[in-house]
Parts: structure tokens; sequence; C-alpha cells
């Protein structure tokens, strides 16, 4: 079941085309991230789907509700957690959580996501007082005191340090595991490669590509590059002839061959064929290419809108 569905999405801010006729279905359950370079448009998708920006044209809907049409009851069923946030000045977490708490027909006790993420402490601390990583959970329970179904983070882990970004990944799994849909946006590769069933990638708003981050990798037709070391100068032949890789580099000053090949199973059959041919070796390893490297290939490795 699809829970959100984006069709042929257009947003300018007069010259600029912020987002260019985006289309995307997003699976109920599932984390889906929405990676790019800042400027990309990642965030003005997310306020256009979230209703919080009114898009020039195409549609979206959440859990069949048209965005556009019925707006309110988008509401009661998603949860927003803004890239930026303005918070009242002198409010106390306990206070803002309590506003938040009043919002909703059936809201979560706010107590016990406080309890949760570990901010009980905290409760009668304003909000300014936080630190960084205190006002990132603190948004998080502000998303979650209604409990929706549906879960938008928007650039969750910006400015953290690695520990709180790993708390903050945890999180994001567990939201998953408690049955909610998550719809996050981030330019870290790497937290999206650790957190995403899906991703897609957008740049100059514009859709590059949608898939799991292994096909995206593999669309990108980055090759791998398998090396290894061995005083047998007179392989090459037979490493093109086997079907490995026709792109086979040998170094006589350290004896290191390298093998620049897009097939999946390419080390095991290097190692295959130099075991059934009796060749002496060392240091068989593999790189291969990153989402980092996919995405570059992908995009230009640049952002227009920047």
């Amino acid at each position: 079941m699809n829970v959100i569905e984006i069709s042929n999405l257009s947003k300018s801010y007069k010259k600029l085309k912020a987002v260019n006729n985006i289309s995307l279905s997003i699976k109920q359950g599932e984390i889906f991230g929405m990676l790019g370079p800042n400027g990309a448009g990642k965030t003005t998708t997310i306020e256009c789907v979230t209703g919080l920006k009114d898009y020039d044209s195409g549609s979206v809907h959440i859990h069949g509700i048209d965005v556009k049409k019925e707006l309110q009851k988008v509401y009661e069923i998603i949860g927003l957690q803004l890239q930026e946030t303005i918070y009242q000045d002198k409010i106390k977490v306990s206070e803002i959580c309590q506003l938040f708490h009043n919002a909703y027909k059936n809201p979560i006790p706010y107590i016990d996501l406080i309890q949760r993420f570990g901010l009980e402490f905290k409760l009668n601390s304003y909000v300014q007082k936080l630190s960084g990583g205190q006002r990132q959970k603190l948004s998080i329970i502000l998303a979650l005191i209604g409990n929706p179904k549906l879960v938008f983070l928007d650039e969750l882990t910006t400015g953290l340090d690695p520990e709180a970004r790993r708390d903050m990944w945890a999180i994001i799994k567990g939201l998953r595991d408690e049955g909610r849909t998550v719809f996050m946006t981030t330019h870290y590769m790497e937290e999206a490669e650790y957190l995403c069933d899906r991703i897609c990638l957008i740049n100059n708003g514009e859709l590059i590509a949608c898939d799991n981050v292994q096909s995206i990798i593999s669309q990108s037709g980055i090759e791998s590059e398998i090396t290894f070391i061995s005083k047998n100068n007179d392989l090459k032949q037979s490493i093109v002839e086997s079907g490995i890789s026709s792109n086979v580099i040998y170094n006589a000053l350290n004896n290191t061959y390298t093998i620049y090949s897009a097939e999946d199973k390419c080390i095991a059959r290097t190692a295959l064929l130099l075991e059934s041919m009796g060749i002496d070796y060392s240091k068989l390893s593999i790189k291969r290419s990153t989402l980092d490297d996919a995405f570059i290939k992908l995009t230009g490795g640049n952002c227009k809108n920047e």
C-alpha cells in the first residue's frame, strides 16, 4: 500500500524552479530518503507535500487524502519535524509539550515520549537552553505527540556530532519498527545507506533516480576495483578471456593487478580463476563503488540552486 502519492509536483519562485515535475510513491512502513545537496529542492518538496507551501501544479495524496482539498485531515495523521524551528521565547519543555498535546484528539501522553527520549530531567528547562541533540529529540517528540501514521523528518541530523547522529538513527529505526512510515531528507549518503529502505536522488529540483541503495549504485555504472599482488606478470590475458573484465592493469613496480568490473561477483570469480590456475597471489581485495560515487556520477556533482 502506498501512503504517499506525488504526481508531477512543481513549485517555482519567480525564475527558480525549486521542484520540477516530481512524481513519487512511498510505501507503508518504509523509511524513504530524499537525498541531495543543499539547495536541491528537498525542503521545498517536504513543505509542498505537507501543505506548508502551496505548489504550482501536480497533486499530492497522503493515505488517499488530497493535501490541497483536505489539509486538516492530513494534519491528523502526520507528524512533522522541520529543518529550522523557532520556538516561543521563555517556553519550557513541559509547556510546549502540553501545548502540542492539547492540539490533538488522541495524543500520546507526552511524558511517555519524554522518558523514551531521555529528556525527563529537562522538563522544567527552557527550550532555548537545550543542546543541539536535545532540541532535535524534542522536535521528534513534538512530531510524535499526535500519534501519526506518517512522520516527516527534514535533515534531522544536520549539525549534530557523530554520537548524537547515531542516537537519531536508532530513533528513526524505532519509528519504523512501531509500524510508522518515515519520509526523511538528508545530504549524508552514509545516513541514507544505513537507514533507508528506498531513496531518491534530487538535484536542481529534478528527480534523478529512485530505488534501493544498491540498485541506484548499479544504475550509476561505476565499476568496482579489485586488486591483488602476484609476481606472475602474465595474467592479464587470462583474466580478460575469463570474462571477468576487459579492463585489467598490471603495475610491474609493485606486482599489483587492478581489475575494474561492474559485476557483483567479480572478486569471487577472480579468486576462483587464480586458484584454478595455481597462481600464487596475496592481498586480494575489492573497493566497491559507494552511494557518494553514484550521486556524483548521476547528478554531475553540482547543484545550480545553491
